[in-house]
């Protein structure tokens, strides 16, 4: 990176060309080791309060529960990532060169000479200390880096020979250096910087959802590539065959500020798709051979001559799994392994889809389990034909009948096997589920749920009416509904249009069913499911199971119809009589969750231009609302915008269709369609949310808990057996860990990976914050031994977050910043003390995350 710094006989300004940081809140400091952080975007209102009160440059604290550990010096650019107006030299910029040339008639050195004093005195005017920031270069800048040089190069010279300000090439860490050693106390800045406008009626809060199937892609893919991981560490990582670096790679790109955000063009968002497709593809190679190779570990059978031939779905979200869907009748059994990647026991309903209804489930020991056929959704035959044709090039051959649902019990990072057989003829089959619609109950409430929840609906209108726990005696009156924002297009007198960046709506209106359509209810030893078309394209189905205490909300939405003329954002509700007061959570990155208030900021006193987009933030892992008696919780299966327009409801953007660009450089209006045969209709998205109303101070258990289970999803594969209805798969359970051993309630495995030389990274996180639940927001600690407990660990090395250096070293480095109004009395933080060689337990602070190095003795492999 090329950087020019100026000094000034009062400061010191440094010029350099920087990428775009979205602003987003990230504990950087301690965990990272970085020192300093620097970006432009922040909203419009906050900007001009910092330009007047001085504060661009802040301490900024990114997690309460990890208080000064987690600050860092934040500085935010005055204006844009750009220089100072008249200052940008690419070719065909307009900004006057320095002619030099005393010879020529435009000879203009002392004329630039002063403008660049006066720009540099402006900026130095609304910055503390000697030392100002200025940024050469900005988007699509530097494709002739010569005449910026050139024109850098001379105002070095010029300016320095004038005397007023001194300039000089410089870089980050120098200009972060000067900031500490003036001994400055900085303003503390908490919380993050979300939302964020650039001018009144532009809230960058529409791409918290947009490309919300890509977004879907990327968490799902995440969640897979974390269990890969697991797998080719329990099998040992080998220098050929399959791996899971070229999903890594596709992962990591895919976190590019206009990736995953989805404000790309569509041929950019089609070409990241591509690349996490054929890294999966590579994954799932390493996958199926890592299961075969746990297996024929414990046989006779050589390993590395696989013989167990696994399969896996990567289109189940379309109900297309040819695997399951295979005839059963000539005494041929599936085999699915379900493996679990969290580190803690887990019981989860699988469903698979399955072409006939004369079925039954076994388990790892060969007794029946208790397993349910459901008939399909209205959606389903429909998005599986047309998305496998658009996928696959080919239509599906079989036609699905039912989905087959069992419950598993699984082993912490491990797995366990079930055996799926044709059923005889007269002998134990699957359930099928009972099917009842609206029309034919005699009364006014239809009562949905076998375990502790029921869900309440009126069977007049089909609508949810009351949610009730007995188990914790919740009762809360509680509805559902869907509505839409017409997109703004441009032509009012603010021509600001809603577009991949920019939500700006028109007008609220809600979705009423089309037509009288009774509710379908099914009902189940496992579960019981309501099926719901509100109209042509849109339809959801409602699961309540019945071990578990929350909904599960399965929306189908689209194609989205613009034949009006008109872009919609589609939005589901949430209500309740909960007295929320205006105030509600959303988690940062899914870590601390921030308190929001409606219509209001922390930092300075909001001027509302945007009642609705103004107070959208967004949603990654959940949301909640509470009174002084309940909350409602909703979690996620991937990113989304989301908000409290009302006290008592909870709403989520889900998909956005728009016929207009908002100019803000992508270009392209977000208009995504699938085209098959020749036929090109707008994207049908299915996704999931989660709903549980708990007693106050309740939820986080669950959101920690089951939040978790949604980022790490079970895995599953599976593979043919001929003649036998009994288990012959020679390694029916597995378990990673000691088997007598599980991690902590409220510590995730992040990462566990073999290295290429041998070393193993492992990362552990604390999930709860300080205070957040009375039961786990305490220190946790993890026995290594346990967690590796047929490997001789040797020696364990604490990292970095991002493992390129010793914790020691970094935290030797770091430098700490004066913050205003400081007493030096605050309160202690309390983290995890040093891994003890001989006891090997890593202690973890709530939201701490630690990473080690975890070297082995090699001749003592699995199994010894």
């Amino acid at each position: 990176m090329n950087l020019v710094s100026f000094q000034e006989l009062v400061g010191r300004l440094t010029l350099l060309d920087i990428l775009l940081f979205k602003p987003i809140c990230l504990v950087l400091s301690l965990q990272l080791g970085f020192d300093s952080l620097f970006f432009a975007r922040i909203d419009y209102q906050d900007r001009a309060k910092r330009l007047k009160e001085k504060n661009l440059e802040v301490v900024w604290q990114g997690s309460k529960s990890l208080g000064s550990t987690s600050q860092i010096f934040t500085g935010i650019f005055p204006r844009h990532y750009e220089p100072p107006d008249g200052f940008t030299f690419e070719i065909n910029d307009v900004s006057p060169p320095i002619q030099d040339d005393v010879l020529l008639f435009d000879y203009n050195v002392q004329e630039r000479v002063n403008a660049f004093v006066a720009a540099a005195l402006a900026q130095a005017n609304v910055t503390r200390t000697n030392h100002i920031m200025w940024l050469m270069g900005t988007d699509f800048r530097y494709q002739y880096a010569n005449s910026w040089f050139r024109q850098m190069d001379k105002f070095i010279h010029y300016v320095n020979q004038d005397g007023r300000v001194n300039a000089l090439y410089s870089t980050p860490s120098i200009y972060t250096d000067l900031k500490h050693a003036a001994d400055e106390e900085w303003p503390l800045k908490t919380e993050d910087f979300f939302p964020y406008a650039d001018h009144p009626n532009a809230y960058w809060t529409g791409y918290f959802t947009s490309r919300p199937a890509f977004k879907g892609y990327v968490r799902l893919m995440s969640g897979y590539y974390l269990a890969a991981r697991q797998l080719e560490f329990f099998k040992g990582r080998s220098t050929s065959g399959p791996n899971t670096d070229a999903l890594a790679d596709a992962l990591a790109i895919a976190q590019h500020h206009d990736a995953v955000s989805g404000t790309e063009r569509q041929h950019v968002a089609a070409d990241y798709a591509l690349r996490l497709s054929i890294g999966y593809m590579e994954a799932e190679k390493l996958v199926a051979s890592s299961l075969a190779s746990l297996a024929e570990s414990t046989t006779n059978i050589r390993q590395g001559n696989t013989v167990i031939n696994f399969q896996q779905c990567p289109l189940l979200n379309i109900s297309y799994c040819p695997p399951s869907e295979a005839d059963l009748s000539d005494g041929k059994s599936l085999l699915v392994v379900v493996y679990n990647p969290l580190g803690w026991k887990r019981e989860e309903v699988i469903r698979i889809p399955v072409s006939t209804e004369k079925v039954v489930v076994r388990d790892s020991s060969g007794g029946e389990i208790e397993s349910q056929l459901l008939p399909l959704s209205n959606a389903t035959p429909h998005i599986r034909r047309k998305y496998v044709k658009a996928y696959l090039g080919k239509f599906p051959r079989e036609a699905l009948k039912y989905w087959l649902a069992f419950s598993a019990s699984l082993p912490p990072l491990g797995f366990n096997t079930y055996i799926i057989s044709g059923a005889k003829q007269t002998g134990p089959s699957s359930t099928i589920s009972l099917v009842q619609t609206s029309n034919e109950s005699t009364n006014e409430t239809i009562e949905v749920g076998q375990g502790s929840l029921k869900l309440l609906y009126s069977a007049d209108e089909g609508k949810l009416t009351r949610y009730l726990n007995s188990r914790s005696l919740v009762t809360s009156t509680a509805g559902q509904s869907y509505s839409y924002y017409t997109g703004n297009d441009g032509t009012d007198k603010d021509p600001q249009a809603s577009g991949a960046y920019v939500f700006r709506p028109n007008s609220t209106l809600p979705i009423k069913p089309q037509y009288q359509v009774p509710l379908t209810v099914i009902r189940g030893p496992l579960l019981d499911e309501v099926h719901q078309q509100l109209n042509s394209w849109i339809s959801q189905v409602t699961r309540v199971y019945k071990g578990k205490e929350h909904a599960e909300v399965e929306f189908t939405i689209g194609p989205i119809p613009v034949d009006d003329g008109t872009g919609k954002e589609i939005t589901t509700q949430i209500t309740t009589t909960i007295k929320s007061n205006r105030t509600f959570y959303t988690d940062s990155n899914g870590r601390d969750f921030i308190k929001r208030v409606r219509d209001s900021r922390t930092d300075w006193e909001l001027q509302v231009n945007q009642p609705i987009a103004g107070n959208y933030y967004p949603v990654n892992l959940g949301i909640y609302i509470q009174d002084n008696s309940t909350e409602l919780s909703l979690l996620v299966d991937r990113s989304v915008g989301g908000s409290s327009l009302v006290d008592g409801q909870i709403e989520l953007m889900l998909h956005r269709r728009l016929l207009h660009d908002d100019a803000r450089g992508v270009g392209e209006v977000l208009n995504e369609t699938v085209c098959v045969l020749d036929r090109c209709e707008g994207l049908t998205i299915q996704g999931k949310f989660f709903l549980r109303i708990d007693q106050l101070g309740e939820g986080a258990k669950w959101r920690r808990t089951f939040g978790q289970e949604i980022y790490s999803p079970v895995l599953l594969a599976f593979t043919e057996q001929d003649g036998s209805t009994e288990m012959n798969f020679p390694l029916p359970t597995f378990s990673g860990i000691d088997p007598s051993y599980s991690l902590p309630n409220n510590v995730a495995v992040i990462t566990l990976q073999e290295l290429e030389n041998g070393k193993v990274l492992l990362r552990l996180a604390h999930l709860y914050e300080t205070g957040e639940d009375k039961d786990y927001s305490v220190m946790a600690s993890v026995e290594l031994k346990n967690l590796f407990p047929k490997k001789k660990i040797v020696e364990v090395t604490e990292l970095s977050l991002s493992a390129n250096q010793e914790r020691t070293g970094m935290e030797k480095k770091r430098l700490a910043w004066k913050v205003e109004g400081s007493t030096g009395e605050e309160p202690k933080v309390v983290r995890g003390g040093p891994v003890d060689p001989a006891k090997l337990v890593v202690e973890l602070a709530p939201m701490e995350i630690r990473t080690f190095h975890v070297d082995f003795d090699h001749l003592q492999m699995f199994g010894s």
